[in-house]
C-alpha cells in the first residue's frame, strides 16, 4: 500500500468515526432541556414515566430504544431524580434503573401533634400524612426506639435533614432516633444528670417553654420558673398545657371554665408535667431547660405592652397585679 493510499483510507477513518460520534450524540445525546426534578412514586407506572419525562428532554425516541435495550420499563426504580441540562438519554435512564436519587433536604418544624407534623411530611416525602401518623402511634414501632405510641413524637427534633424522598414512615422514624441519640449523647446527657430529669421530662418541659415565648434569651428564665414549681410541688398552671388539651390552640384568653378542662394534660388541675410534649420544642428551648436560670421567681405573666416577653413575680400578689395590667390590656384591644 503506498504512503498516500495510507494517509487516505486513514482520513476517511477518522471522518467515519467523527460522523459516527456525531450520530450517537445527535440520536442520544443533550436530551434534557433544562434542569428540573423528576419525582417517580412506587404506585406509577413507566408510561406515567415515560409521560412526564417527555415534558422535560427530547429525542424520546432513542429514550424509547435504549429502554428496551436495558429493560428499563420493568426495572425503574422510584424516586427523586436530578434531571441536569446537557444529560444525554442514556444517564437518563440509567440513572433510573439503578435508583441514583437526589437527596431532599427535609424540614422538620414547630408542630403540636402527631397529624400535624404528618401533614408536614407528607408534603415533603412519598409518603402521605396516614402513613406517617400510623408510624408515629406504632407500639411496636415505639418500643424498638425506647418510646410508647404517645411519646414517640418526641423523637422528631427539628431541623433540616438530608433523605430520600422514597424514604419509608417507619425508617424515617428510625433515622430520627438516629439523631435523637446524637443530639442528647455527651454533653446534654451529662446536664440531664446535673438537673435530675430524664431527656423525655426536659423535652417536655422545653416543649411548654417554647409555647410560652420565642424569645429565646428569655426561655432560660421561665424554664426556671417551672423548675422552681416543680420542686414545691405547686402545679405548673401553664397556660398553653390548656390549649393543647382542649385542641384549641386559637384561644386567646383562657377563662375559668377552660382552667377546668379534664385532662393529663391540664397543668392547672394536675401537678408535675404532663404525659408528652405538647409540641415539637426547638433546640435552644430544650437548651434553655437544661441550663436553666436559677431564681425565686414562681410567676409570669405576658406584658401588656404584646412584645412577646413576660414580667415575672416571686410573690402571689405581685403577679396578680402583673396579671390585672395585662387583663386591661386584654380588654381594650376587644379580646374577652
Amino acid at each position: 500500500m503506498s504512503k498516500k493510499t495510507a494517509v487516505v483510507i486513514s482520513v476517511v477513518f477518522s471522518m467515519a468515526v467523527v460522523v459516527t460520534a456525531l450520530a450517537i450524540s445527535a440520536f442520544y445525546g443533550n436530551c434534557v432541556r433544562r434542569n428540573c426534578d423528576l419525582y417517580v412514586g412506587r404506585s406509577e407506572t413507566f408510561a406515567d414515566v415515560r409521560a412526564a419525562l417527555s415534558e422535560n428532554i427530547r429525542h424520546m425516541r432513542a429514550f424509547d430504544a435504549y429502554s428496551r435495550r436495558i429493560n428499563l420499563e420493568n426495572t425503574f426504580k422510584p424516586g427523586r431524580y436530578r434531571l441536569e441540562r446537557g444529560m444525554d438519554v442514556i444517564e437518563v435512564a440509567r440513572m433510573l434503573k439503578l435508583g441514583n436519587q437526589t437527596p431532599v433536604r427535609l424540614v422538620i418544624s414547630e408542630a403540636r401533634t402527631p397529624e400535624e407534623l404528618a401533614a408536614r411530611l407528607s408534603r415533603q416525602l412519598e409518603a402521605d400524612s396516614v402513613s406517617f401518623v400510623r408510624a408515629i402511634r406504632n407500639d411496636s414501632l415505639a418500643r424498638t426506639a425506647g418510646f410508647d405510641s404517645v411519646t414517640l413524637f418526641s423523637v422528631f427534633l427539628p431541623d433540616t435533614y438530608e433523605v430520600y424522598w422514597t424514604i419509608t414512615p417507619e425508617q424515617l422514624v428510625r433515622r430520627m432516633k438516629r439523631e435523637y441519640d446524637a443530639f442528647w449523647s455527651g454533653s446534654r446527657d451529662e446536664r440531664l444528670g446535673k438537673i435530675g430529669m430524664s431527656r423525655l421530662e426536659a423535652q417536655t418541659l422545653a416543649s411548654i417553654v417554647y409555647e410560652e415565648t420565642k424569645v429565646v434569651e428569655e426561655m432560660p428564665r421561665i424554664a426556671g420558673v417551672y423548675v422552681n414549681r416543680l420542686r414545691r410541688g405547686i402545679p405548673l398552671q401553664a397556660c398553653p398545657t390548656v390549649k393543647y388539651a382542649m385542641g384549641d390552640f386559637s384561644l386567646q384568653r383562657l377563662l375559668y371554665e377552660h382552667l377546668k378542662f379534664r385532662s393529663p394534660y391540664n397543668t392547672y388541675i394536675n401537678k408535675g408535667l404532663p404525659p408528652s410534649p405538647i409540641c415539637i420544642p426547638s433546640k435552644a428551648a430544650i437548651d434553655a431547660v437544661l441550663n436553666y436560670e436559677r431564681s425565686d421567681y414562681l410567676y409570669f405573666c405576658a406584658r401588656p405592652e404584646f412584645d412577646g416577653r413576660h414580667n415575672f413575680a416571686r410573690t402571689l400578689s405581685e403577679h396578680n397585679e402583673n396579671a390585672r395590667k395585662y387583663s386591661r390590656a386584654l380588654a381594650g384591644r376587644g379580646i374577652k
